[in-house]
Order: structure tokens, then sequence, then C-alpha cells
């Protein structure tokens, strides 16, 4: 019989398999590697790290670990870092000094013998004064302690405050099986220093301990250690909050219904009754009057259409970054993780930015749709670029490690370029070409009609004021907890709730700047398109207001690093939060006089 023969193999098939079989086997490489980075021996050698040093109630002042007299680290070698853990102020140095092997417990060590001068007194005792606290990492684990404590003096009495610092470290570390699940430093008291410039320097030793402990946690879980449980014991007050801001919007959207819907009945049945009475009849008057004049586009057309393409893009930026929450992307030990996000996710929907502000410039009859492009990409990010400059010299003068080196800039600077910058091209482009043209039911005239007076409680001022009270009360009781995070030490986690509260005061600002364009039109004032944007946005003040209290109320921050940091980001912030808000306003009043206009039977 004769032997069938094999059929040959194609050469591209076997190298096409060969590479499928050596990439599957450098991804279990590489994820075997990360799963036994943090598996150890007992006695094995656990990556430990000093990091920074700054005020508790300051929390983005922060100063290299070796900024205060402590015993010497030679031959520093600083830990690779993440671009949002540099955007943190982190720098870990490995500390050789300390020796903590896996498993294995220290008794009381001495890490050095260290002289401190009368000036190296003052500024332990500035530093206590001001609550200065110390991070260390411990194998991917924070681990924060106090640097002394002051004793409390009657200052009537005449007393002299003390100072103390404490000397010995006694750490406290749990474990499952040959993982790290938890790390945490307690002050020794019987250990402290008394701080008294008046007996000279000071000769002492600073010493260390750590015992070890086994635990149930599983590795998987070790992070919600870190968890503030402030957020979770103060849930009720989450949900009476959302069913406070469902109760607004209910009330808000049926009232708005229910009264819109009334008088335009009553307008349109009036309105098809006098068909056949002039203009001038008194009996005819109201929104109709200026149906030729309301589709007329507004001064600054270019301005406005490129705040709006802004705000289509925070919008887009928004949301992503709520989904990438919701899906528990985010985590504690993922140091500025949601502002690299921030980053990347504004970079990447720069397309709808362009494209929205292209395409709506473009359908207003303009023709430089180039500079539209160059005004979308350019209302934000030179005031923030500004801002950050601003802040940037400010902690290089105090020597912080907030401040940004030069590589972390240019990384920032090359995202927006090399990426927002082409997306910004290609969106504007493609804005154009599918722009089509402007939907106005009505025809405009040739001579703009004249608007009559129209009441102080009418106008711009006090419309805004009502129009970002609503939605900035709908959103109050969640920010104290969202700032508590931002600017303070707590982890917020509750992102199914801060996306509910998002989409409320979405509803609320359409909803409310939708009855003021009416209410404008009624009195004859067909200036509507900038006074929707403004009016939708005017929430973005109120959360400025707020923040100025929160800073002189509600926390203990001062000085002026953490001010400029504060109040520079904050303005960017609400900044962001008027143009997102301004642009839902000035959509839905568009869409809405345009339904309105529309159902009008007019010559």
């Amino acid at each position: 019989k004769k032997k069938k023969k094999k059929p040959k193999e194609k050469p591209h098939s076997h190298a096409h398999q060969h590479t499928m079989q050596r990439g599957l086997q450098i991804a279990l490489l590489v994820v075997a590697a990360a799963c036994a980075a943090a598996a150890y021996k007992p006695g094995q050698y656990v990556p430990f790290y000093v990091n920074t040093v700054g005020p508790y109630h300051n929390p983005t002042e922060v100063y290299p670990f070796t900024s205060l007299p402590f015993c010497p680290i030679h031959h520093r070698h600083y830990a690779p870092t993440t671009l949002g853990e540099r955007l943190e102020g982190d720098r870990p140095i490995k500390a050789s000094i300390f020796k903590l092997p896996f498993a294995e417990n220290v008794s009381s060590t001495k890490l050095c013998t260290i002289t401190l001068s009368e000036e190296d007194i003052a500024r332990y005792q500035d530093a206590i004064q001001s609550h200065y606290y110390y991070e260390l990492i411990y194998d991917d684990l924070p681990i924060h302690g106090f640097l002394g404590v002051q004793e409390s003096i009657d200052y009537a009495l005449g007393g002299q405050p003390h100072f103390y610092l404490f000397s010995h470290m006694h750490f406290t570390v749990l474990k499952n099986k040959n993982r790290v699940i938890k790390a945490n430093v307690t002050a020794d008291r019987d250990s402290m220093i008394e701080l008294d410039p008046s007996h000279g320097p000071i000769t002492f030793d600073f010493m260390y301990s750590a015992v070890w402990y086994d635990t149930e946690v599983s590795f998987g879980k070790r992070m919600n250690f870190y968890k503030d449980p402030f957020f979770a014991k103060e849930m009720e007050i989450h949900w009476l909050s959302i069913m406070n801001s469902v109760v607004l919007v209910a009330l808000l959207t049926g009232f708005l219904a229910i009264i819109i819907i009334r008088i335009l009945k009553n307008d349109f049945t009036r309105y098809e009754k006098g068909q056949t009475r002039t203009e001038g009849d008194p009996e005819d008057y109201g929104w109709k009057l200026v149906h030729h004049d309301v589709f007329r586009f507004p001064p600054f057309k270019m301005l406005l259409c490129a705040f709006t393409g802004l705000g289509a893009q925070f919008l887009s930026t928004a949301f992503s970054l709520l989904g990438l929450s919701l899906l528990g992307i985010y985590h504690p030990e993922m140091g500025g993780a949601v502002y690299v996000s921030a980053i990347v996710l504004y970079a990447l929907s720069s397309c709808v930015g362009g494209f929205f502000a292209t395409r709506l410039y473009t359908q207003m009859d303009g023709a430089k749709w180039s500079w539209v492009i160059l005004m979308t990409g350019t209302l934000f990010a030179v005031p923030v670029m500004l801002i950050s400059l601003w802040v940037n010299f400010v902690a290089v003068a105090y020597g912080s490690t907030t401040a940004l080196r030069f590589t972390t800039m240019l990384q920032v600077l090359l995202i927006h370029f090399c990426v927002g910058i082409p997306l910004y091209l290609f969106g504007g482009i493609a804005g154009k070409r599918l722009s089509g043209t402007f939907y106005a039911p009505c025809r405009k005239s040739d001579v703009p009609r004249p608007i009559p007076p129209i009441p102080w409680y009418r106008q711009l001022p006090c419309q805004m004021a009502m129009s970002g009270f609503l939605p900035f009360s709908a959103i109050y009781i969640e920010l104290f907890y969202i700032f508590a995070s931002v600017w303070g030490h707590s982890y917020y986690s509750l992102y199914g709730i801060l996306f509910v509260v998002f989409v409320i005061v979405l509803v609320v600002t359409a909803c409310i700047t939708v009855a003021l364009a009416y209410f404008q039109l009624s009195v004859e004032d067909h200036r509507w398109w900038w006074q929707s944007f403004l009016c939708g946005g005017s929430a973005g003040v109120f959360l400025f207001v707020y923040s100025v209290f929160y800073f002189q109320y509600r926390s203990l921050m001062s000085g002026l690093l953490q001010s400029s940091f504060y109040f520079g980001y904050m303005l960017a912030f609400c900044y962001c939060f008027f143009i997102m808000l301004g642009t839902i306003g000035f959509y839905s009043s568009l869409a809405f006089i345009r339904y309105i206009y529309s159902q009008l039977k007019s010559e």
C-alpha cells in the first residue's frame, strides 16, 4: 500500500503559531512575575521606602522625607514612579537602614545616633506644631505616622508649649501565608525626646521594632483596610441626599412640564385664533412676535461654538471617568490614577470637541472653521497651563515634591499635542463635512426687531442666580464628601451615588434653562443664545463660592503653597463645570425653541 503523503505545512502558518505560543509564554511569565512579586519566604527582604513628609491639614504640601534631620540615607535609590504618582508628589527612596524581613519579629534596634542642633530642634518644633506626618512604603503599602506631639498648655497662665519627638517606631505587620496584608506604625510614648533649645544640642538614638501577626484577610482584599469607613458610616446621609435630589428633580420637571405645557397650549390656541390680526394688534404678544429673530445667529458665534464643543468634550470625559469608576478600575493603591485617566480621556475626547464646535459653526455659516478648532483646543488648555505654571513655581520655591519635573510636564504636553491636537483636527474635519444646514423652523427677517424694556428680575444676573442655585442645591451634600476626599485624606468610593447625582444635575440644569428661555422669549427678548449658555453654567460660580466657604470654614488648610494648589485647581475645575453645564443649557434650550416654533403655524 502506498503511504499517503502528509500535506506540507505552510511556513507562514507555522511561524504564526510559533509567534502566538511565544507571546502566550511571555504573557504567562509576566503574570506569574506580577503574582510572585508580593509573595515572600520567611526572612526574605521586603521592599521598604521612605516617601514624603508634610503638614496633615495641607494634603498637597509635601516635602522629601529627607528634608528633616533624620538618620542619613547613603546611596539613595529612587523607586520608579508612574505619572500619577509623580503628579501626587511621591518621591520614594529605598530605605536600606530599615531591616524588616518577612515574618520575622524585630526587637528594639538602633537606626542611628543623631545630634540635633538648636536650628534642627526649631525645625522639628515647627513641624510638630504644624502636625507634620510622614509616609513610608512597605511592599507597596502606605504607612503613615506623626513626627511628635505638642503638650497642651494654658497660654493664659503664661505657660510655654512643650514639644516631644517620637524616637521609636514600632511596626505592626499582618500577613496571610506568604503575603503582606497590612502594615502600620505606632510611636512608643515612653521613648519620647523633649525638644528644648535652651538645653543646647540633643543627642539620642532613633530606634525601631516590628511584630508580625497572621490574618485571614486575603491578598486581594488587603486594600480594604485603607478605605475610609467615614463614607460607609455616613451612607444614610448619602441616600437622604439622593432622595432629596430625586424629589427636587421630580417636582421641578413636573412643575415645569405642567406650567409650560398649559401656557404653550394657551399660546397655540390664541395664536391660531389670531391669524387674521395684524402684528400691531394689542392682543398679539409673546414669543410668537420674535419668530423672525429667534434664530438670528448671535454675536461672537465662533466663541460660543468653541465653548459648546468644549462642553461636549467635558461631558464625554466625565461619563467615561464615571464609567471606569463604576467598573471598579480605581483603587486606593493606584496613586494618581484618576488624574492620569482624566488627562488621557480629555485628550482622546478631543475629537468630540472638534466635531461639535466645527459642526455648529459651519451650520451658522461660519467660514473660518480652522480657527474654531484652534479656539476649542486652547480655551481650557491655556488657562490650565498658566495655573499649573504658577502652582509649580510656588512648589519649587517651597521645595515641595509636588513641583513637577520637566520630564513630567513634557509627558503631559506630549499627550495633549500628540493625541489631543490631531483628534481636534480629525473631529473638526468630520464636523465640517457632516454639518448640513442649520434647522430653523422660521426664517429670519432682514432687520432685527427692537427689544422692549425688560424688568430687572428677568435680566441676566437674576436669571443666572436662579438657574445656578437649583443644580447646586442638588449636589450640595455630596460636595462635602468629594472635597473631603480630593482635599483631604479620605478615599471616595461611592461612584454609583456620584453617577446618579451627576445625572440629576444635568437634568435640573436642562429643565431650569428651558424654563428661563421660555420666559425670556415671552417678554419678546430673542437674545437667548448666550443667555442659555451662561444660565446653564452659572452653577459653576456657586461651586467656586462653596470652595471658598469650604477652605475657610470646613478645613484647616493654610499657607501660600496649599492655597495656590487649592484655589488654582478649583478655579480650573469650576471653569470646566461652567462650560459643561452651559453646553447642556444651550442645547436643551435650542431643542425646546426649535420644537415650539416648529409647532407654530406662521406665515
